[in-house]
């Protein structure tokens, strides 16, 4: 790797490309390349091609991606699985064309099985059922992973590529999406939370039991451990990982009850009135827990804990409202 290397952040305004910029700079790491949807659309080929002949960057972190809840993935599964399925293709290869040596694939723990054993490890990959409510997500990150697997099995020592990819848990933290339907569990519950206390209501209903376990992490450790990952040397990586098992789950190392989170997240906005379950609606996977001790024996781990991380993504919000 060069001294400087010209680093491209592909969705660089979305939650994790945010955080991976923000982090790359604090390395001292400022020759990033960024596009914004308007000025290039990844899922234009004859667009990426251009701009990669154009720029020939020297790594690329892939963090852009169409994401959103259940809701979301529910409405829209045609659009989830085809611009996924063209962004990350048309990046990829790309980036191989234009002499990319290093990329990043930035995956989901929705690529496992619905009902993988927990905590799940990164051999669990295409050993059962996906979720149905995001399977159209799921399987356009299953293939990203695949293609950077198969670049590497094909080009790896022709052309000394090393495409790789990472895993992140469910994240949170600046930049998330607070949208009322389409956003995910902590920025949902954090919007809920605050519209409840500015309204002084003396309830909350939170769908399902509240019982499943989930896991969280901040996005800024998920940026730190993208950075890590991407720079790790390649012996050290390829020690680590199998030509057709090459991801890496990235996790905080323990996970919580929806019950447990939903109190958290009430105590950080300042909600008081009374949290209830409604158990008629749907729950989801009884638990979705990481095995990341691949990354753990490399020497890297979250450094940020839920309660500190859920008072800067409660400030974010406000500063976006």
């Amino acid at each position: 790797m060069t001294l400087h290397p010209k680093i491209y952040v592909a969705g660089h305004r979305g939650m994790v490309g945010s955080a991976i910029v923000r982090t790359l700079k604090s390395h001292g790491l400022n020759n990033i390349v960024t596009r914004t949807h308007a000025e290039l659309d990844l899922c234009q080929q004859a667009a990426v091609a251009t701009f990669f002949a154009e720029e020939r960057p020297d790594q690329v972190y892939l963090a852009a991606a169409k994401v959103g809840g259940i809701h979301a993935n529910n409405t829209y599964p045609a659009e989830f699985i085809y611009e996924n399925l063209m962004m990350q293709s048309n990046v990829i290869h790309q980036a191989f064309l234009s002499g990319v040596k290093r990329l990043l694939f930035l995956g989901s723990s929705c690529i496992y099985p619905r009902l993988a054993p927990q905590p799940m490890a990164e051999d669990a990959l295409l050993s059962g059922h996906l979720e149905p409510t995001n399977e159209p997500y799921a399987i356009a990150k299953i293939a990203g992973i695949k293609l950077c697997e198969s670049y590497n099995r094909q080009y790896g020592k022709s052309h000394g590529i090393d495409f790789r990819s990472v895993m992140p848990t469910n994240l949170y933290g600046p930049g998330d999406n607070y949208h009322p339907e389409n956003s995910h569990v902590i920025p949902a519950l954090i919007r809920r939370f605050h519209e409840a206390k500015v309204k002084d209501l003396t309830e909350v209903a939170i769908w399902g039991s509240g019982a499943p376990r989930r896991e969280f992490l901040y996005v800024d450790d998920m940026a730190a451990a993208s950075v890590f990952v991407m720079n790790l040397d390649k012996a050290v990586y390829e020690v680590h990982t199998q030509s057709m098992q090459g991801h890496i789950n990235v996790g905080f190392g323990s996970d919580m009850t929806i019950k447990e989170l939903s109190e958290t997240v009430s105590r950080v906005v300042g909600y008081r009135g009374r949290i209830v379950f409604d158990a008629t609606r749907p729950d989801g996977p009884p638990r979705k827990f990481m095995n990341s001790n691949l990354l753990k024996g490399m020497g890297w781990q979250a450094k940020v804990n839920l309660t500190d991380g859920l008072a800067a993504a409660y400030q974010d919000f406000l500063n976006a409202i």
